[in-house]
């Protein structure tokens, strides 16, 4: 066998070495790319929420930059606005979403159809801000017997709240709008228009909504505050993919420092808050929110970090009991770790994990 030059062996070794060097330098890279949370290279970070009172939190940590802030630069933080909780979680379960803001009914879907695999609420946003309003001859639920009320859409959490509150008064309602009350599914934006037209007779909705008709000069017959314990349920809580919380922890850590930023925000600077929310919602949907009707829908809402557990569990028992859903098994549904990080930095009381 022809023996190599001993100049052509060092240089071959040479190159081994830096062949070997290369791919190891690589896979290190492929490591810290994949590991869970060691992700040196920019992430994005695709954040729903809605363009409404209810989602203050998220109005203002887009509109101010407390998210932005609190990701920092190597976190691009791409927001994306939806106008109902269904098409939200689509777009999580489609992979186009890594977090959301989302109501209480939602969130158990889309627990329950994943099969307790695709999603973990991390974090409360808000509580109450929702009621019945009526036409001002109706003074209580028996006055309801034949009548139209709306609700934002079917299965829905206000739909779920008022039937259960019409059962406990022996009140009955179908799917299909039949009963002793007819629940009429439809569109918030609507509900305004038909109210006033005489085609519904109330509605149980959200802020602003709850404003809008009063203003059309109907009246609270039930605010929802005062049918449950300390006046406190859940509206809206922050919600992630299991995909992404499992590839980058730090992220979702920094989106939870975001949300107790921006509720202390909306919580000590209530001016500027609904000032933004006005804004925001303005450039969204080409048309500012009212800041009088902000400030008329503000106090019948509680910007809280807390999830309050207990009220979602109840909403699922009462859709439930009103043959609206089936029973879900919701634990694992709650990691409230990062949340609780946060709220011990910032020096408040932490939240007992369910």
């Amino acid at each position: 066998m022809r023996r190599l030059p001993l100049r052509r062996l060092v240089t071959l070794a040479t190159l081994a070495a830096l062949g070997a060097a290369t791919l190891g330098s690589t896979a290190a890279c492929g490591d810290d790319s994949e590991g869970a949370g060691g992700n040196s290279g920019p992430v994005t970070l695709r954040l729903g929420y809605f363009p409404n009172i209810t989602h203050a939190p998220a109005v203002v940590g887009v509109e101010k930059g407390i998210f932005a802030e609190k990701l920092g630069t190597n976190v691009k933080l791409d927001p994306k606005t939806f106008n109902a909780g269904p098409a939200a979680i689509e777009a999580v379960f489609s992979g186009a979403l890594d977090a959301t803001y989302i109501g209480p009914n939602p969130t158990v879907n889309a627990f329950s159809k994943s099969k307790g695999e695709a999603v973990r609420v991390i974090s409360g946003a808000a509580s109450g801000g929702v009621a019945l309003v009526v036409k001002p001859g109706i003074t209580g639920a028996q006055d309801l017997k034949g009548k139209k009320i709306a609700t934002p859409q079917l299965g829905n959490t206000q739909d779920v709240a008022i039937r259960y509150w019409l059962k406990q008064q022996g009140l009955t309602t179908t799917k299909e709008g039949g009963g002793d009350v007819k629940i009429v599914p439809q569109e918030n934006a609507q509900t305004v228009e038909t109210f006033n037209s005489g085609g519904i007779d109330g509605a149980w909705v959200p802020e602003p909504f709850v404003s809008r008709l009063v203003n059309a000069g109907g009246k609270v017959l039930v605010d929802e505050r005062d049918l449950w314990p300390d006046k406190k349920f859940v509206i809206t809580n922050l919600l992630v993919s299991t995909k992404f919380l499992k590839a980058h922890p730090d992220v979702v850590q920094k989106l939870v420092d975001g949300q107790v930023a921006a509720n202390e925000f909306v919580n000590t600077k209530p001016d500027e808050a609904q000032q933004a929310i006005s804004d925001a919602i303005g450039k969204i949907t080409g048309k500012p929110l009212d800041l009088k009707l902000i400030k008329q829908a503000w106090p019948t809402l509680e910007f809280t970090n807390d999830p309050i557990t207990s009220s979602l569990k109840a909403g699922l028992d009462h859709a439930v009991d009103v043959g609206l859903t089936e029973p879900v098994d919701l634990k694992g549904l709650y990691d409230l770790t990062y949340l609780n990080n946060s709220l011990k930095a910032a020096g408040k009381p932490e939240v007992i994990q369910p």
